[in-house]
């Protein structure tokens, strides 16, 4: 980092408590903030599936704490929280906490709970809080994983200057300059591009750029660049920290198919800015930490700086969270009441919590130990995360890694790096973990998981996890990069470049020659979107597409809500909004079927046969097959319905690592008769789905492609007969 150590917690230090005396103040001047309890993703997976991700441990303190004490020194009073999954746990941790507003030792005014039932988005939360009318003004608007010790002084009395000079400034973003080296906490894999007028501190425009696009600069309207100067910058280190006014909500609420802070709204309002009328702003700051722990990757990089002290004084000795002990030894060492460490043992830079045991002979590195957790002799741990009340057995090996709450490793186990062991999962002695494992005892859904003794050893509890979305997503879709522990592209097929942040003059002028960028009006192989992978949300083109139909689907299929009539026109928006393909549109309607018929087999569900699970799916709700016939296979042309029957093929064999494959199998086979019977799929297309050779790939889709030998055989005899029939009436004429 750039700034020394002596500078980097002073601008915390400026900070204020607010108190509960801001009743002689006037309305206006009370500020207000929203917090964001639900990002709506999968990155903390498998331990979000049981914990929300605010109450996640980051050296060893509840994310959410940071957040609040944040608020807190910046003289916030008043808290809404907009809680999605798991809204009970969060609930309850603040009701128990000195933040519930019953508390004598709250700092807030009042701290009041939101629940959305049928939010799918951040975007969904802010017009909801727009219909409110509970914000009076001003207000901060936050996530519950950020981490930061900057004073909001300066940027708030610029926000409102700004305001005061003119009521269309709406919005300021605090962002910290990092600088154009390597740095912890910038954004792998994603790269924000600012286009800001520096005289002004306006944001002219807003651009991701990732790893996976084959062009790495951002498109400018030439009108942006008039009368004013302008910079490009890529080094600023986006926590999401924003100074809104309410017309920040008009606006979410203008435009429903806003979904995500940066990638959408962001985007769209700078883009629209000439027909919206507003501005926004930007504070950069040198001084101060400020970080969001948005995936694994940040979680790590943010738990380093804890450890270093850059994020002063919220550090481990400083115990400025209630119930913490923490001394700091002269090994980089802090250290609670009540740890024991048996001779011989050695530990360097890292944090050891209450009442933890390690054995004799044991040695552990830039690690942070939980509370009450019991690590045996000649133990080896680095880089690596073990939380509250973790069992290590002797001889074990734990290399960056993250073992969860009452997890157990081993005697002489061995976890490899980027391995993620959830709550209460048993690995048996001497068992080898491989890199980036992740095991639960939870499915994706939170049901329980089959026991896989291959997995955690014969005496061992838990079992892979998988999300079937995850098996979906694209190879370049830029979300799988934040969806481990550890950032690596070694195994990806792209190219690693600087990135340039202005196109060529030619393509500001009328010269149809020069260099052409994806734009709305200028679409190209890869779509306009396809550019966005946000950080706060991951990828729209695709995750968001593909997560929001399919579920939109499940939904109308499992009668819990809406009509295939209702769904077209929802499913439709959906499209429009995130540019989605018909290869995107037509793998989102088959994954939701094949989802709902895998559901249909299951016991809970009736546990029907394949045939029966087949035949429910696509006729037992009005405008099923219709719905699959106009929107999955589109214009019947045979080359579409071979597309469409590869869709579900991948579908099926993505559900084969659930389920056997030959249950999968039977599945697609029934699918496809089902299919063919009610005339969405006729002989050809499914006769030419099975001589396509990409259906013919070695593994699951082999597997589940077998079991539909005997339909095509009784579709290829059927068809034998039927030119025979006709040679016979010709004969007869």
């Amino acid at each position: 980092m750039s700034q020394n150590k002596a500078a980097r917690g002073g601008a915390a230090l400026k900070g204020k408590k607010s108190s509960k005396s801001g009743a002689e103040e006037k309305r206006e001047d009370v500020l207000q903030a929203v917090l964001i309890a639900d990002s709506f993703q999968t990155r903390f997976e498998p331990f979000s599936v049981e914990k929300p991700r605010c109450l996640l441990p980051l050296a060893n303190t509840p994310l959410i704490e940071y957040t609040l004490e944040f608020l807190a020194m910046n003289g916030v009073q008043e808290v809404f929280i907009y809680c999605g999954a798991h809204h009970e746990q969060i609930e309850r941790y603040v009701h128990d906490s000195r933040w519930s507003p019953t508390s004598r030792s709250c700092p807030f005014s009042s701290l009041d709970f939101i629940r959305v039932a049928d939010a799918r988005s951040i975007g969904d939360f802010l017009r909801d809080l727009d219909k409110r009318n509970i914000i009076e003004g001003d207000f901060l608007l936050v996530h519950g994983d950020l981490v930061s010790n900057i004073s909001l002084d300066g940027a708030l009395a610029a926000h409102r200057a700004r305001r005061e000079a003119n009521r269309d400034s709406c919005m300021t973003m605090v962002l910290r300059e990092a600088g154009d080296e390597e740095h912890n906490t910038k954004t792998k894999g994603i790269t924000p591009a600012f286009i800001i007028d520096p005289n002004a501190k306006r944001c002219l425009h807003y651009e991701e750029i990732h790893p996976f696009q084959t062009d790495r600069y951002v498109t400018l309207d030439p009108a942006i660049l008039e009368h004013r100067e302008a910079e490009a910058r890529t080094d600023l280190i986006d926590a999401e920290i924003d100074i809104c006014t309410p017309d920040v909500l008009a606006l979410w609420s203008e435009s429903f198919d806003y979904e995500l802070p940066r990638a959408n709204f962001l985007h769209g309002v700078l883009k629209d800015w000439e027909l919206n009328g507003k501005m926004i702003h930007t504070e950069i700051v040198n001084e101060g930490y400020s970080a969001r722990a948005r995936n694994l990757q940040m979680y790590d990089a943010i738990s380093r700086d804890i450890l270093s002290g850059w994020t002063y004084p919220f550090t481990p000795e400083c115990n400025i969270f209630p119930g913490q002990t923490y001394r700091l030894r002269n090994d980089g060492v802090h250290q609670e009441d009540g740890v024991e460490v048996a001779p011989g043992s050695e530990v360097l830079d890292s944090i050891l919590g209450k009442d933890t045991h390690i054995g004799a002979e044991s040695r552990i590195s830039n690690s942070v130990i939980g509370r009450s957790c019991k690590i045996g002799s000649n133990v080896q741990i680095v880089d690596s995360f073990i939380w509250d009340g973790a069992t290590i057995y002797d001889g074990a090996v734990v290399e960056h890694s993250i073992v969860a709450e009452r997890g157990v490793v081993g005697k002489k186990a061995y976890v490899h790096e980027g391995s993620l062991v959830s709550y209460g999962v048993h690995l048996s002695d001497e068992i080898d973990v491989r890199p980036a494992t992740m095991l639960s005892l939870f499915s994706y859904n939170g049901q329980p998981a089959s026991p896989q003794p291959e997995s955690v050893g014969s005496g061992g509890k838990g079992a892979l996890f998988r999300n079937p979305e995850d098996d979906e997503a694209d190879h370049d879709d830029p979300s799988t990069l934040q969806k481990s522990l550890i950032y690596a592209l070694d195994d990806l097929d792209i190219e690693v470049s600087s990135v340039s942040t202005l196109e060529d003059d030619d393509y500001l002028s009328d010269d149809e020659s020069g260099p052409i960028s994806p734009t709305a009006s200028q679409p190209t192989s890869r779509s306009r979107l396809s550019s966005f992978a946000s950080d706060d949300s991951g990828a729209p083109s695709f995750s968001s597409f593909h997560s929001d139909a399919v579920h939109g689907l499940l939904d109308v299929l499992r009668g819990t809500s809406g009509n295939f009539e209702s769904e077209k026109l929802e499913f439709m928006s959906l499209r429009l909004a995130n540019n989605a393909s018909d290869g995107a549109m037509r793998r989102a309607v088959a994954t939701a079927f094949v989802r709902r018929a895998v559901e249909l087999t299951n016991a809970e569900n009736g546990g029907l046969e394949p045939a029966k699970a087949a035949k429910q799916v696509l006729t037992s709700q009005e405008g099923a097959s219709e719905f699959v016939s106009d929107v999955g296979v589109g214009d019947h042309s045979v080359a579409e319905q071979i597309e469409f029957a590869l869709a579900v093929q991948k579908a099926c064999a993505s559900s084969a690592k659930i389920v056997e494959v030959t249950k999968a199998g039977n599945l697609l086979a029934a699918i496809l008769q089902q299919m063919y019977d009610l005339d969405i799929l006729e002989e050809e297309g499914i006769l030419g789905w099975w001589e396509d050779e990409r259906g013919k790939e070695d593994g699951l889709l082999a597997g589940v492609r077998e079991k539909c030998h005997a339909l095509v055989e009784w579709l290829e005899n059927a068809d034998e007969e039927s030119e025979e029939d006709d040679d016979e009436d010709d004969d007869d004429e």
